[in-house]
């Protein structure tokens, strides 16, 4: 990340370079081997990829049987956890062994949150296509239908933007576990809890809501003026690293836009302009991924409480690339803390402590 500049790159490229050009299995093919795949090696990937997606060891049916009623960060969560008990051998850690357990996993999460938005749904359950990308798969399980390709190719640059992004909360989380030599299911379960934050991947989800209260263009400047006189946050807005535009939110703003008139429903989209006017006007600060992403997940009819999984399906790719990176090299991440509290503190037996004042 080139936080002055406004720049992110994976191994070396930069996003836009990918986002323009390359596909989500590519991409993870980047990030798990340093370079770009050849033709051979790309097909070899999704070769791999593509027919592996079915769930095993009876998750579809813990699905549909129990988490048809929970959050679907809950589920997703769960369901990732529970795949390692299908694999009895994941604490041997040889590289490519680990290898294929993160192109199962980054085949797979798509699907589980598919199934599950299926089975609470009571839609008919679809077994995935071995015959489409990942971005079109999912739509197609999400939708019952193949969608267009304009659409799977949007979904894939979706994908691509939110791969990895440095030591962010969930990537830290899951090298901490992976450190610990933990297997990679429980390592990528440490990053989907931490992901779950409102202060992380749950912003997406924030801004639809934020987006729907406003409800019209005209209640925009007043909303936020009212949040900010409150001391509050705006949601979507700022980046602790980028000290200008956040260039994933660059990549997707033109299909936010495009998305909102394909549709004729232009009103969220518009709200949008005006807030990152005021904000900018009042604060100085640009919109990041997440407020651009909501409404490109909402133009695709992605529901919102699905937006959140959606960004852990993408950030698969780069979870898995930074734990097998973790597993080569390895060292427990073990940070000291300071300690602030009172000193040389005695014990009192317990009949001579005295009672806490009621409130």
């Amino acid at each position: 990340m080139d936080g002055e500049r406004g720049k992110l790159y994976y191994r070396g490229i930069e996003l836009h370079e990918l986002a323009t050009q390359s596909t989500y299995e590519e991409t993870a093919y980047l990030l798990w081997n340093g370079q770009l795949p050849d033709r051979a090696e790309l097909q070899a990937l999704e070769a791999e990829m593509f027919p592996d997606r079915d769930l095993p060891c009876q998750v579809p049916e813990m699905i549909d049987d129990y988490m048809t009623s929970w959050d679907s960060m809950e589920a997703l969560r769960t369901s990732i956890s529970a795949l390692s008990g299908c694999d009895h051998d994941g604490l041997n850690h040889a590289r490519d062994q680990d290898l294929t357990r993160a192109i199962l996993l980054t085949a797979r999460t798509p699907v589980i949150v598919a199934t599950y938005h299926r089975a609470r749904k009571k839609l008919p359950p679809l077994r995935p296509s071995p015959d489409l990308g990942t971005a079109a798969n999912f739509l197609y399980m999400l939708r019952g239908e193949v969608s267009d390709e304009r659409h799977a190719r949007i979904l894939d640059t979706v994908l691509i933007v939110h791969a990895d992004h440095e030591l962010n909360a969930s990537t830290f989380a899951a090298r901490v576990a992976a450190s610990t030599l933990a297997d990679i299911y429980a390592a990528v379960t440490s990053a989907i809890g931490t992901l779950d934050g409102p202060l992380h991947g749950g912003a997406n989800e924030d801004v639809m809501h934020m987006l729907e209260e406003i409800g019209s263009p005209d209640r925009a400047e007043q909303y936020v003026m009212n949040l900010l006189a409150q001391g509050k946050k705006v949601p979507g807005f700022g980046h602790r690293v980028y000290k200008t535009a956040d260039p994933r939110a660059t990549e997707l703003r033109p299909y936010a836009e495009l998305l909102a008139k394909e549709a004729g429903e232009t009103r969220f989209f518009d709200i949008s302009k005006k807030l990152e006017e005021v904000m900018m006007r009042e604060k100085g600060l640009n919109a990041n991924l997440d407020f651009i992403s909501a409404m490109v997940y909402h133009g695709l009819g992605i529901p919102t409480d699905l937006m959140t999984p959606l960004f852990a399906c993408s950030r698969m790719a780069g979870w898995t690339a930074h734990i097998l990176e973790q597993y080569s090299d390895n060292r427990l991440i073990r940070p000291r803390a300071e300690y602030v509290g009172p000193r040389n503190v005695h014990y009192v037996p317990i009949e001579r402590r005295q009672a806490k004042s009621a409130a």
